[in-house]
C-alpha cells in the first residue's frame, strides 16, 4: 500500500491542517487552538467541574490541568471549590474570559463556514457522519 492510499495517513493530515488553520484563526488572542476550545466549552455551560469539562472536550487530565493554569494565569478564567463536593474544582469565566469566549464563537462560526465551503451540503453532512463514526468506535 502505498502512503497516500492510507486513510490513517490521510486522517493525520487532515486533522494537521484543520488544527493549523483553527490555530491561525484564534492567534489574535494570544490562544492556541485546545485553550480556546476549552473557552468555547465553558462559554456554552459556565460554572462547570473541571471533571465535566474534561468529559465534554475529551481531554485527558493532565493536558486540561496544563491548559486551565495557562487559561488561569491569563485570567480568562477562575478555579473555586465545589459548594457541595469537596473533591470537585469549579471552573468559570471572568469577565475577560466571557469577551473571549463570545469572540471565539464567532470566529469558530466563521472559521466553520470557510472550512465548509469545499464540500456540498450532502458532502458536509457525510463528512461529519464518518467523522462521529471513526470516533465512536475508535476512541
Amino acid at each position: 500500500m502505498e502512503t497516500y492510499d492510507c486513510i490513517l495517513f490521510q486522517l493525520t493530515k487532515a486533522s494537521q491542517a484543520g488544527s493549523r488553520y483553527w490555530n491561525q484563526k484564534v492567534a489574535e488572542l494570544n490562544l492556541t487552538g485546545a485553550q480556546a476550545m476549552v473557552l468555547r466549552f465553558l462559554y456554552e455551560s459556565d460554572f462547570t467541574t473541571a471533571n465535566d469539562l474534561g468529559k465534554r472536550t475529551g481531554l485527558d487530565s493532565a493536558t486540561l490541568t496544563g491548559i486551565l493554569d495557562r487559561l488561569q494565569t491569563a485570567e480568562l478564567i477562575k478555579r473555586r471549590p465545589h459548594k457541595r463536593d469537596r473533591r470537585a474544582i469549579q471552573i468559570e469565566l471572568t469577565e475577560k474570559g466571557k469577551k473571549a469566549g463570545q469572540r471565539i464563537y464567532r470566529l469558530m462560526k466563521e472559521a466553520n463556514e470557510e472550512f465548509r465551503t469545499i464540500f456540498k451540503d450532502r458532502e458536509q453532512k457525510s463528512l461529519r457522519d464518518f467523522l462521529m463514526r471513526i470516533r465512536a468506535n475508535l476512541g
